[in-house]
Formats: C-alpha cells, sequence, structure tokens
C-alpha cells in the first residue's frame, strides 16, 4: 500500500521543524516543541468535583522536601489568614486600576502603579478607536461564515461563545496595533530583573491567542476562578518553585514577595505535562481587548484584586487541612470553618487542592474557602470597544458565568510578553504554524485554518513595528541597554534572522 501524501503546507511544516530542530543548539535556542494533540479551550478548564482526584503518592514526598520549618510555615499561614479577614473592605478595583491610554503615554502615577501592583489588573481606555475594534468583530464574523464549510471549532458546540481561531486578518491587525504595542510595552517595564537578566521588558513579541463572542444568555461552559500557566507544576518544577521563595520559606517572607521580580521566572516550567492551552512561556501580562460595550453581569472578567495576598494564599494552601472534628465548631454544618485553629499542618498526603495535572489551577469555594470567592471576585469596570484589559500571570480570574445583557460580549485575547531566549524560540515556532495556517504551540493542534479562505498572512504586514512584534524583523537594541539585554537581542537576531 502506498502512503498517502502528505498536504503542502504540512510537508513545509515538517521541513522547517526539522531545520529548526537541526539549527537549534547553533542558535542558542531551544528545539522546536512538539504539536499538541487536538482539542478545545475546555479540555484544561475541566471543572473538579467535590471529590478531587488523588495526585500520586510522591506529592507527599515533594511537600516534605518543600518545607524546611515547618513551625515557620504554619506562621506564614496563621499571617494570611488573618490578612485575608479583613479583604473584602479593601476591594477597589474601581480606583486606580482604571487608566487612559493618555496616561499610559505620559506615565502613570505613583498611586497608579501602587494600585495596580496590589490589584493585578488594569483596565486602559481608548488608543484604539472604538469604530476600529467594532469593524475587527464584524470582519470575524464574515471570516467565520465564509469558512464554516471547513468546520469552525467553537466551545460549546452548539452555541460557541470561544473560537479556535488564531489567523483572522483581524487579530493580526489588532496584535500589531500602534496603541496595543506602546501599551504592552509600558506594561512590561512595571517588572524588574537583577542586572545581567537575558530578557528584554522593553521588547514585547506576539503570543497568538484565540477568541470570544459570546452572545446574551447562561453559559453551558464557563471559566471559574482559576489562574493558568500550570498547576501543579507551582510546586513539582524546581524552578518554578523559585519564584514564589519568600512564601515557601515562611515567617513573615511572604510579605516580601514581588510579583513583578521577572528573574526567577526564566527558569520556571509551567508545562510538566505538554498540555493543550497550557501557556509554556513567560507571560507576564494576559489580556484581551474588547470588541463590544460590556457591563458587569454581561459575561465579563472577574478578578480576585489581591495579587500579592491570594498568591500566598494559593501557595501555602497545600500544606495544610482541616483537623479531624473541625466541622464541629463552626456555626453551620455546611460551612467549612475558617479560622486558623480550625487548620492543622499536613505533610503527609498527596492532596493539592485544585491542582491537576494537565488542567489550569482551579479554587472553589470547597478547596480554598479562606478566599471567600463569592465575595472577593468580583467584575471589572464596564469597557468599551477597544478598551484594552491587562492581568498578572498570577492573578485568581473568571469569566462570569451569566450574560444578561442585550448585545454580545466579545474580545480579542491578546497578552504583552517580553523578549527572552525561550520566548524568542517560541516566536519562532509560533510564526511557523502561522504561515501553514495551523494553531500556535501551544494550543490545541490539528490542521487548524490551513484552508481557510482569506486568512492573515505575513505578507499583508507592512509596519516595521508589526513585523518586528510578529519575529519577522530583527529587534533593536536600546541605547541603555545592559550586558544581559544587549546580548539577548543580539543573539536573538543572529538565531531568527
Amino acid at each position: 500500500m502506498s502512503r498517502p501524501r502528505l498536504r503542502p503546507h504540512m510537508q513545509s511544516l515538517i521541513r522547517c521543524y526539522a531545520t529548526a530542530s537541526a539549527n537549534a543548539s547553533a542558535q542558542g535556542l531551544r528545539g522546536p516543541r512538539r504539536p499538541k494533540k487536538e482539542g478545545t479551550i475546555a479540555d484544561v478548564f475541566t471543572l473538579l468535583t467535590s471529590e478531587e482526584p488523588l495526585l500520586p503518592e510522591r506529592f507527599a514526598a515533594l511537600k516534605k522536601e518543600i518545607v524546611t520549618d515547618p513551625q515557620a510555615l504554619v506562621h506564614s499561614w496563621h499571617g494570611v489568614l488573618k490578612e485575608l479577614e479583613n479583604a473584602e473592605q479593601e476591594i477597589q478595583v474601581e480606583k486606580s486600576t482604571n487608566v487612559s491610554f493618555a496616561d499610559i503615554q505620559n506615565g502613570l502615577s505613583e498611586e497608579q502603579l501602587k494600585e495596580i501592583k496590589r490589584a493585578g489588573v488594569i483596565v486602559v481606555r481608548g488608543g484604539v478607536s472604538a469604530e476600529e475594534a467594532l469593524s475587527w468583530k464584524q470582519s470575524i464574523r464574515e471570516y467565520i461564515q465564509v469558512n464554516s464549510k471547513h468546520g469552525v471549532k467553537g466551545v460549546p458546540p452548539d452555541r460557541p461563545a470561544f473560537y479556535e481561531i488564531y489567523n483572522s486578518p483581524a487579530q493580526i491587525q489588532a496584535r500589531t496595533h500602534p496603541a496595543v504595542i506602546e501599551t504592552q510595552k509600558y506594561l512590561l517595564t512595571l517588572w524588574k530583573a537583577s542586572s545581567g537578566t537575558p530578557i528584554s521588558m522593553r521588547t514585547p513579541v506576539s503570543y497568538f491567542d484565540r477568541l470570544r463572542i459570546r452572545p446574551p444568555g447562561p453559559s453551558v461552559f464557563t471559566l471559574g476562578p482559576h489562574i493558568d500557566g500550570g498547576s501543579v507544576e507551582r510546586w513539582e518544577d524546581p524552578g518554578f518553585r523559585k519564584c514564589f521563595r519568600k512564601i515557601l520559606d515562611g515567617g513573615d517572607k511572604w510579605t516580601e514577595h514581588d510579583p513583578f521580580d521577572a528573574t526567577p521566572r526564566l527558569n520556571a516550567n509551567r508545562d510538566l505535562y505538554n498540555a493543550p492551552n497550557q501557556c509554556s512561556i513567560f507571560r507576564p501580562w494576559q489580556g484581551w481587548t474588547s470588541l463590544s460595550s460590556t457591563r458587569a453581569g454581561e459575561g465579563t472578567l472577574r478578578v480576585l484584586p489581591f495579587l500579592n495576598l491570594s498568591t500566598a494564599y494559593v501557595m501555602l494552601r497545600p500544606f495544610f487541612r482541616l483537623r479531624d472534628g473541625a466541622y464541629g465548631t463552626s456555626v453551620s454544618s455546611t460551612a467549612v470553618p475558617l479560622d486558623a485553629g480550625a487548620w492543622e499542618l499536613d505533610l503527609d498526603s498527596p492532596a493539592f487542592p485544585g491542582s491537576l495535572p494537565r488542567k489550569a489551577q482551579q479554587m472553589r469555594p470547597e478547596t480554598h474557602p479562606h478566599l471567600r470567592l463569592d465575595k472577593l471576585v468580583v467584575s471589572i469596570p464596564n469597557v468599551e470597544p477597544g478598551d484594552q484589559v491587562y492581568w498578572h500571570c498570577d492573578l485568581i480570574h473568571a469569566v462570569e458565568a451569566e450574560h444578561n445583557g442585550a448585545g454580545d460580549s466579545s474580545v480579542l485575547y491578546i497578552p504583552a510578553v517580553p523578549l527572552t531566549q525561550d520566548n524568542a524560540a517560541y516566536l519562532r515556532d509560533q510564526l511557523q504554524n502561522f504561515e501553514a495556517g495551523i494553531p500556535p504551540p501551544d494550543f490545541p493542534g490539528g490542521i487548524g485554518e490551513a484552508h481557510f479562505t482569506h486568512r492573515g498572512t505575513s505578507a499583508s504586514i507592512n509596519s516595521v513595528a508589526a513585523r518586528r512584534i510578529l519575529g519577522l524583523e530583527p529587534f533593536d537594541v536600546p541605547p541603555d541597554a545592559d550586558e544581559g539585554e544587549k546580548d539577548l537581542i543580539q543573539s536573538v537576531n543572529a538565531a531568527l534572522f
């Protein structure tokens, strides 16, 4: 029997991967990522039930490896729980996290910066006009309609809200819009790195993601409170774990944790299990650009706006459990006791609540009761078409289960990502997939949009800034770059161009 012939786009992609793999070590970049299995966004957000699957026993040994000072960890736990008691009175999402694009251009005030770093979220008004954003949405609707014969994937299948679309012309235009690039450049500089670190926070690169056009009404598929970019990897991977060292050291050191320190992030493995939909690179800011007028209650983003506090709680939670008989101390037999005395250190079980390999880190009232998700997770301010929203990669966030508005709730997912060696290797692989019309490396694989009509291509991208962020033009070395940033950009340029 003769072997079936590969389609031309797949033949080209295989040749690209073979060439990239052969040259990777010489270039100083990692080899190409393995393609991921086909699927949808639903694969990584399967809701955990009240009976969580047990992790292997090696995770009990992992707890003992991590905790070097049990009493210090207990001290941290009590301190975090005390702070969480009064968190509800301090919610201020409407305050300085809500800024204009002019504020970004002029530089945010100290008050705004303080509030944004505390909350971990920012809404940027303007920059992209409403007319332009609405034209993108119309273009996407037409793109979906004309390509329906090719089988456009959406979730849920009978009434799609999330589309497995990455390469429409509108998405390319939005990712390369001057105001989006300028906003990302500024927000990335809110992060810091040690002198000599091979990173350029002033050089954003594009990370292709999907889109949402959600019709009014309830949805059978909702994104409850979660954190993207790994689950058990936060503890299991030594590099990722190091990002939270001060929290895991115990004592009062959790208050010194700096969520905007990029240096340890470069050695973190966020995707130990090669899971579809799992972001494998350093993505400091997740984000989206609005394509609709959306209010609270209309399917918008929800966040828990206490970045440091919630991160400390999430990282400490696996090491504590309810004492036997603790439910008897509560007023209600169905309520989880929140007082510190009802909880004890747990270094013997493999339990990591809300954590499951190949899934996002999830939070539910049963697994993370002290977060009081019903009160502390709040909707972001109203957004208009063209507004940009960004949130820290460690921030707990969700999407409203109900959409009670009259129109659609629509966004293009566009995060802010800096140039690093690993991110450059991803950019190389992403560009190859883009040219072939298949999904980006971190997302469910398959033929994707390879045969779609009017698919976006690099041939339509003309501006230097737009081509640079997509990896089509060499990157500039800032005049004041230190040796780490300078060497990085020069080595990436040598590898890619």
